[in-house]
């Protein structure tokens, strides 16, 4: 099996100037870096295919037999300081060689890599879905947009990604990026100035001039949110040619753009929290036995088990907010399921949030605990939330019937955003009807179609109101805001049309349903 990595133009996007530079790629930037390895002159060469390989404690010609054997071993990349001696050598033995600042620590570069690799790797390991990639790639593309050099970072200053740049910068960047965060009197003057306060209250581009005397370049900067949740700021410094005419706009796309990426990497869970995810997944679509899962979570298989299905009701919001109350509502959901059980499992999957709690007592119990989850939820997001409660079934192998069941009550209270919390007992009409016409929907062979001409016309929307009505014409048409006159034609007319007997009791039962299909 070939474990997967990143390529060395990613690992030069992510690292650039000021950390190291290309010197020579015989087989190109695409090559693939599967892992970092240091080597020290002392230690015997260690080296596989796809490493990157750090030369520590040897520079320029001294290194020359350790990228000789690198490259014989089948490293894509060699990494040594004052490498450029050795540009001859890299390339006879087929392998990248980087040049390393002087200043650059060795452990700092490392870290980097792996990081690199590491999100490379996960992102190749990922579940199938939208995969945003990676934040180095973005403040390139911001940087490329803007005519600048990027720098992201989050809400403590800490620079969590940087455009490469072949363009003068200044010494607030180069500190800023060697010590992965700005230096603090220069911090100290921009909160002075009010800078942060401006980027943290709205998505206004912030204008920062030029300061000569501190070495520091023209910036504009925006805050990135969620929502009103500020996340971090993107900045953009001025090199030696002015910033594109465009770049305010394109800096406020990005920042809307990068919110999305902080969002993600703030969800990013736990190997710990993984498994528990997968281990429900697998257990809810049937693929994982409730015996299996039983033995990784440390409950009783034969003991009674229910599923709670829970939907965040969204409207008039940004996506980088929706996905940001999503993982708000999964911590505040798993908190109660805990407090219930120890051993409770909660995941999403398809935009739902799915709780199983094992060994359960009684049906009121695991109302209670949804319907608090439900009122800490809003309490706490000021959103709309709902949750449908499967049946209590026998044990842990009958959950993908519980999970279900709560699917079919989310799907029937969907249209009722007053119904936050419902069992199938409390909906079973609606469950039934629902899925009636959904049935009626995907098969139109058992559909009449004598009815379409009616479907979404004035006609068929009277004759509905006036069949739910059981014909009592002054009722619907006071529910249509219609003369009861304009009703009576109506009817007619949709009879005359379609072929109607509405005296048949068979004919106004298909008829009632179908006109419902477009309501």
């Amino acid at each position: 099996m070939v474990i997967p990595g990143s390529t060395i133009q990613q690992l030069l996007l992510a690292l650039g100037e000021p950390f190291v530079e290309v010197l020579t790629a015989p087989d190109g930037l695409d090559a693939e870096v599967r892992d970092v390895v240091i080597l020290d002159p002392d230690d015997a060469p260690d080296s596989r295919a796809g490493d990157l390989v750090l030369v520590i404690g040897a520079r320029g010609r001294s290194a020359a037999a350790h990228v000789r054997a690198a490259g014989k071993r089948g490293a894509t990349a060699v990494a040594v300081k004052d490498a450029e001696p050795l540009r001859q050598t890299a390339a006879d033995a087929g392998v990248a060689l980087l040049d390393v600042r002087t200043e650059v620590r060795w452990e700092q570069l490392e870290s980097l890599s792996r990081n690199v690799v590491s999100a490379a790797r996960g992102t190749a390991d990922a579940d199938a879905g939208e995969v945003l990639g990676d934040l180095f790639s973005l403040a390139q593309t911001i940087a490329a947009l803007t005519g600048g050099s990027v720098s992201i970072e989050d809400t403590a200053n800490r620079v969590l990604a940087y455009s490469r740049s072949s363009d003068e910068v200044d010494e607030l960047r180069r500190l800023s990026i060697l010590g992965r965060q700005g230096p603090e009197p220069y911090l100290k003057m921009l909160r002075e100035w009010g800078v942060y306060q401006r980027l943290r209250s709205g998505e206004d581009v912030v204008h920062i001039d030029a300061r000569p005397e501190l070495g520091i370049k023209r910036r504009i900067a925006v805050g990135i949110h969620a929502g009103s949740q500020p996340l971090g700021t993107v900045w953009v410094q001025e090199g030696s040619h002015p910033l594109a005419e465009h770049a305010d706009r394109a800096l406020l796309g990005a920042a809307r753009i990068t919110a999305l990426y902080l969002v993600q990497h703030r969800n990013t869970t736990s190997a710990g929290l993984r498994l528990r995810e997968n281990l429900l997944a697998g257990v809810l679509g049937g693929r994982i036995t409730g015996t299996a899962v039983a033995g990784q979570i440390g409950a009783d298989p034969l003991k009674p088990a229910a599923v709670v299905a829970f939907l965040l009701r969204s409207t008039d919001r940004t996506r980088s907010e929706v996905e940001l109350h999503r993982a708000e509502m999964i911590s505040i959901i798993s908190v109660h399921a805990a407090s219930y059980r120890r051993s409770a499992l909660v995941t999403p999957i398809a935009g739902r949030v799915y709780v199983l709690l094992p060994e359960v007592t009684d049906a009121a119990t695991v109302t209670s605990m949804t319907r608090d989850a439900v009122a800490a939820t809003r309490r706490h997001l000021g959103v709309s939330v709902q949750a449908g409660i499967g049946s209590v079934v026998a044990g842990l192998e009958d959950v993908p019937v519980s999970r279900q069941e709560a699917d079919r009550v989310l799907d029937a209270i969907a249209a009722r955003p007053s119904l936050d919390v419902a069992a199938l007992a409390d909906v079973r009409t609606q469950v039934l009807l629902s899925e009636t016409l959904t049935l009626l929907a995907d098969n139109p062979r058992i559909r009449d179609p004598r009815l379409d001409p009616l479907a979404g016309s004035d006609l068929g929307r009277s004759l509905l109101a006036y069949l739910d009505a059981f014909g009592d014409v002054r009722s619907a048409s006071a529910v249509l805001h219609v003369h009861p006159n304009t009703l009576r034609y109506r009817v007619r007319r949709a009879c005359e049309v379609s072929g109607l007997d509405l005296s048949d009791p068979d004919q106004r039962l298909v008829a009632q349903l179908q006109l419902r299909l477009t309501k």
